[in-house]
């Protein structure tokens, strides 16, 4: 399902799509609608009730040294070969492997609503700018942060973690502007590559009944699948990539709803 966003009210046309689980590409907001499939369900961290899981923690404490910076939506040569990198290595073969720098910078460039890009470097001692390593496309909703698409180099020679690390830290910040949520997008219970968004706790997702908390039990059964489905997949390497459009955000969106 397609809808545009345009006009005075796109924002706020934009915060109510959210909550009924639409996701945005450039001036459109979408939603799966498939007849006989609810895999792709949407979900949001609690901002003010997150507790940081013991690994989280040292993640957290491992990258904290990052220079964050909040940014236009004005894409840059330079977060585009950092994300050439990270689709590269983590979803080859996915529908935006084949984005040129024209169609990333549609992807930032083209919002009705409150976005930016948040840029995070590694410091350096002169205060120059320092070496970008991660970066996410991020909408100001009324109730939260919507993470659209986040990038980060996925073979750094000393950092680990960075896109958990990307997430904690807007967690962080939605709590501190009031923001109760941070929408995660969609999870598929089984696809590998959208496994991390489950480790999120407390986590709600959205049924029919509206948004609802996962039980913790639940939570926690489903954090151990994907931990031993994540062992299962480093254990059979090489990987094929054949799930690398999995990963929601998706490119594309927009060029679909012109042709509906």
């Amino acid at each position: 399902m397609f809808t545009e966003l345009k006009g005075p009210n796109a924002d706020e046309l934009n915060d109510a799509l959210g909550r009924i689980g639409f996701r945005r590409s450039q001036t459109v907001a979408y939603r799966p609608s498939c007849v006989e499939c609810t895999a792709c369900i949407s979900v949001r961290v609690v901002a003010n009730a997150f507790q940081a899981s013991s690994t989280q923690k040292r993640i957290w404490k491992r990258n904290r040294d990052l220079v964050v910076s909040v940014c236009k939506p004005w894409s840059t040569p330079e977060q585009f070969e950092l994300l050439q990198r990270y689709l590269a290595v983590r979803h080859p073969g996915g529908g935006m492997a084949a984005m040129d720098e024209m169609d990333f910078a549609d992807m930032v460039e083209h919002t009705p609503v409150k976005s930016y890009v948040i840029e995070y470097r590694e410091p350096t001692t002169d205060g120059s700018q320092g070496r970008l390593v991660g970066a996410c496309l991020t909408d100001e909703q009324g109730d939260g942060l919507s993470m659209i698409y986040s990038f980060y180099d996925p073979q750094h020679e000393t950092r680990s973690g960075l896109g958990t690390f990307i997430i904690l830290d807007h967690i962080q910040r939605a709590g501190q502007v009031g923001l109760p949520y941070v929408y995660l997008g969609y999870w598929v219970e089984g696809s590998e590559r959208m496994q991390y968004k489950v480790r999120f706790r407390p986590m709600e997702k959205l049924g029919r009944d509206g948004w609802e908390r996962f039980e913790p039990a639940e939570q926690a059964s489903a954090i151990e699948r994907a931990v031993t489905a994540r062992q299962g997949a480093d254990a059979d390497l090489p990987r094929s990539g054949i799930e690398g459009s999995l990963k929601d955000g998706v490119h594309g969106a927009q060029e679909r709803y012109a042709h509906t």
